[in-house]
């Protein structure tokens, strides 16, 4: 399954002074990505993914979210000082499920 869509980047309010960046996914692929991978979920109910972000790409994993109700995926600094892109700002990113 690969999701491509334009999303905002934001900071995790718990954690500001760490800067832990992440950019929501839609409502809609969030549903199908749980239907798609119960009882295959690591960890806080993690999904491995491959995010793309411009030329950037990287192995990860997506997380849920319940206060937003999606999942949701984190931007580390690298990426987002290699693709000029930083909270507040509007990225297209492209989430890609890695076979388990």
């Amino acid at each position: 399954m690969i999701v491509e869509f334009d999303g905002e980047l934001w900071l995790w309010a718990a954690r500001r002074n760490e800067s832990w960046t992440f950019v929501s996914l839609p409502a809609e692929a969030s549903e199908e990505i749980r239907d798609r991978c119960s009882g295959a979920r690591r960890g806080f109910g993690a999904v491995r993914v491959w995010a793309t972000i411009g030329g950037s790409r990287w192995t990860t994993s997506i997380f849920p979210d319940s206060t937003r109700g999606c999942y949701v995926l984190p931007v580390k600094r690298a990426i987002r000082n290699a693709e000029a892109v930083d909270v507040g700002d509007t990225a297209t990113v492209t989430v890609e499920l890695v076979d388990r």
